[in-house]
């Protein structure tokens, strides 16, 4: 079962969603069993509860896999990633507004983009403490509210995103190009890709790439059944060709398969064990 809520409004300017996931049903669970993660644009800060740590794999072929932490913050991505789904987990989270690494965890969030990181690599032995705190809350709603009280005592009185960063974000969600924008700007092209990269961990083009990316996947989700070319000259793609390219080095799926499949959950999409993409 999942659970999420917005931030209290204090925290607003940092913090997009809080989340609480409970998936410790054994039944549920298949030996093997993995799931595509795709991007979403955001950075992400999750604190596992339950006693088995992250454990992703670099691609379909990998059968030893990568044991992370109990605590890990995921940087933004321009490509999916894969994760092991087989054993139970209980896990609390937050999605975290762009401009939030440096003030959270004092690195660039260029150095946190297409990865995840150890939380107690960045807050020391305070990650232990937190998650201590956590176990020990009764029940989600506590969780996400001692969540918040942690956030709020690391936060300082600034939202530090760059005004620039902030209308270029509104900007580009309502498709305008990057060079348009930086023309609006002033700044030069680069300058502004230094002060953009600085915030979220990702040039301009590639966060733009990204919403593309989820607007395709929006129409996919939806049940009006578009031909494949008409999602491609929708998208701005040159052909169909490209846009399954594309579609593919982010997803890990063909559009087809991802249509096919129809994931409740449109950035988590499960794949039993057999299954080829």
């Amino acid at each position: 079962m999942m659970i999420r809520r917005p931030a209290h409004p204090s925290l607003r300017p940092f913090v997009k969603e809080l989340w609480a996931l409970d998936h410790c049903d054994p039944v549920q669970c298949q030996s093997g069993e993995r799931e595509h993660v795709l991007p979403t644009g955001n950075m992400h800060l999750a604190f596992r509860l339950s006693s088995s740590p992250l454990k992703t794999f670099s691609d379909s072929q990998d059968l030893e896999g990568r044991t992370l932490s109990l605590s890990v913050l995921g940087g933004i991505r321009s490509r999916y990633y894969i994760r092991d789904i087989s054993a139970p987990s209980c896990s609390v989270g937050v999605v975290l507004q762009p401009g939030t690494a440096s003030l959270l965890f004092g690195t660039p969030a260029e150095e946190l983009s297409e990865r995840h990181t150890s939380v107690e690599a960045l807050w020391g032995r305070e990650s232990v403490l937190v998650r201590e705190q956590l176990l020990e809350a009764s029940g989600a709603e506590q969780q996400l509210n001692r969540m918040e009280a942690i956030l709020c005592s690391r936060l300082p009185a600034t939202n530090g995103l760059h005004p620039v960063v902030a209308d270029a974000l509104v900007r580009f969600q309502a498709m305008e190009s990057v060079e348009s924008v930086v023309e609006y700007t002033g700044y030069s092209h680069r300058h502004f890709i230094s002060l953009f990269r600085q915030a979220l961990g990702i040039t301009p083009k590639v966060y733009c790439r990204i919403l593309r990316f989820q607007s395709l996947m929006k129409l996919l989700s939806e049940n009006i059944q578009y031909p494949m070319a008409d999602l491609a000259q929708i998208a701005g793609f040159s052909d169909q060709a490209h846009f399954s390219r594309s579609f593919k080095e982010m997803s890990g799926l063909t559009p087809s398969k991802f249509r096919e499949i129809a994931p409740p959950s449109s950035h988590h999409v499960k794949l039993p064990p057999s299954s080829q993409t």
